[in-house]
């Protein structure tokens, strides 16, 4: 049937509008990179959970996570564009920002230092004091082995009198077993699973027992991003604080989120880590202030151990690096 001369000319114009909406919609959500500090584990799993929820699509946000190799590298990649935001640990970005880094901090996730080391004490080692001619094994880019320095110089040992080993992450328990290494260096996440391995004979010190309790994991945002952005890294932390506070409160789905995206993980492993981490995430600011709060007084702190023990490059306002301003006063940990 032939249409009448009005409404073949109103067709095309509809057809234009309803395009135009089309588009409209397409560019509305806004594409978010996202770079980890490490391979995905319980620390991440609430951005995981979030996604699967379908939180950050709610708020408009298009969010790609990727897998990392160390705070060096996520805190350099963020720091030139690389990625819009990610995972590093706080002093691995003081030292990025002394190279030149864009950055900024907008929640820390491990409010005390993840940090240990842990040993045979079969192969004769006792404590740090034994360290010395000893192999550490660890990746590069591992932050344990940027604040080696500080670690050394506050247990009064020779920062060049041990040897480090390239470990890769999951490879360190086997290498640790096998003597390749004397020592490993690794998060307190992974506690329970390398006692289960080694029982009785596990040597272990975490760095905040012996005074090195600096700021650990944190989001940080490209400086130009959160500039040119406010609203989308706004919405971004809105949906990334809330999932934390969910998975403190019941990690049943947040495992699930995470182990659905991730092959390989062990869910018993996971749950044990789970229960670090919320140690980790908590300290006086964090039950006080808000989930996720940066203490001003400490991260002046660690900038002046960092810049003391290890230097950096370029002095800067530490104040200028972290921010609260992202966070909801009214989500906080439990005491």
């Amino acid at each position: 049937m032939r249409l009448p001369a009005s409404s073949r000319l109103l067709l095309p114009l509809l057809c234009a509008a309803g395009l135009s909406m089309a588009a409209g919609l397409a560019q509305a959500a806004d594409t978010v990179n996202l770079m980890l500090n490490w391979t995905p584990t319980a620390d991440h799993s609430p951005l995981y959970f979030a996604r699967a929820k379908g939180w950050y699509k709610e708020a408009g946000i298009d969010l790609n996570i990727e897998a990392g190799k160390g705070s060096a590298l996520s805190a350099q990649r963020v720091g030139v564009g690389g990625a819009n935001i990610g995972i590093a640990d706080l002093p691995t970005a003081m030292q990025a920002v002394g190279k030149g880094a864009d950055l900024k901090a907008v929640m820390v996730i491990y409010a005390n230092s993840p940090q240990g080391f842990y040993w045979l004490k079969s192969s004769g080692i006792q404590g740090p004091k034994d360290f010395a001619g000893r192999k550490i094994g660890n990746p590069p880019g591992d932050a344990a082995r940027l604040m080696w320095p500080a670690f050394a110089k506050k247990n009064g040992i020779d920062a060049g009198g041990v040897n480090f080993v390239n470990v890769s992450p999951p490879a360190k328990v086997g290498a640790l077993k096998s003597k390749s290494v004397d020592i490993i260096s690794d998060f307190y996440n992974e506690h329970d699973l390398k006692v289960r391995e080694f029982g009785e004979d596990l040597g272990f010190v975490s760095w905040r027992s012996v005074g090195v309790n600096v700021y650990g994991n944190s989001l940080v945002v490209n400086g130009a991003f959160l500039k040119s952005k406010p609203e989308v890294v706004r919405k971004f932390m809105a949906v990334t604080q809330r999932a934390y506070g969910a998975c403190v409160k019941d990690f049943n789905p947040c495992l699930e989120a995470l182990t659905a995206s991730v092959s390989g993980l062990s869910p018993d492993n996971q749950r044990d880590q789970w229960e670090r981490i919320k140690q980790l995430m908590r300290d006086e600011t964090t039950t006080k202030v808000a989930l996720g709060a940066f203490d001003a007084a400490r991260v002046k702190a660690d900038y002046e151990l960092v810049r003391e023990l290890i230097g950096i490059e370029k002095a800067f306002d530490p104040a200028a690096l972290t921010t609260n301003e992202y966070l909801d006063k009214g989500v906080r940990m439990a005491p």
